[in-house]
């Protein structure tokens, strides 16, 4: 017989990512994705930002912090995969053309299984190689 867990997951509440580009990662998740600056603590070397209802943590690789969680990364040694912000609905055509103004390289739009199910994503890179993925909310 399994037990009930009593831990509910409702989405994802942060992504920590550690970096060495810190004012280009700003850029992007600030300027490009929307999501503003919530918090710094300079003293930690963290930058909190606002996703919706959960928060991206960029943590810089100097930093007492950053210096936790090992060398800085790169495309062979990430430390996290990929991870998926759900977005408001979207025209397909004026996100990409809005990423590609901006340098961003895309690729196709798939069909994909996330959270709710499955519905079409793209994937992106930050400055850092860290792989994200745009889904809009079904």
């Amino acid at each position: 017989m399994t037990r009930q867990s009593p831990i509910q997951i409702l989405a994802i509440d942060h992504i920590v990512l550690r970096t060495s580009k810190l004012q280009k990662m700003l850029t992007f998740y600030q300027d490009i994705l929307a999501c503003p600056i919530e918090r710094e603590l300079p003293e930690l070397g963290l930058t909190q930002l606002r996703a919706g209802n959960a928060l991206i943590d960029i943590v810089t690789v100097e930093s007492e912090l950053g210096q936790l969680g090992g060398k800085a990364p790169e495309q062979n040694g990430r430390n996290v995969d990929h991870f998926c912000l759900q977005t408001a609905a979207f025209d397909e055509q004026q996100l990409r053309g809005y990423l590609e103004a901006h340098n961003i390289a895309t690729n196709d739009f798939e069909e994909r299984y996330g959270a709710q199910g499955f519905g079409r994503s793209i994937y992106i890179e930050d400055p850092e190689g860290n792989i994200v993925e745009l889904k809009p909310q079904l």
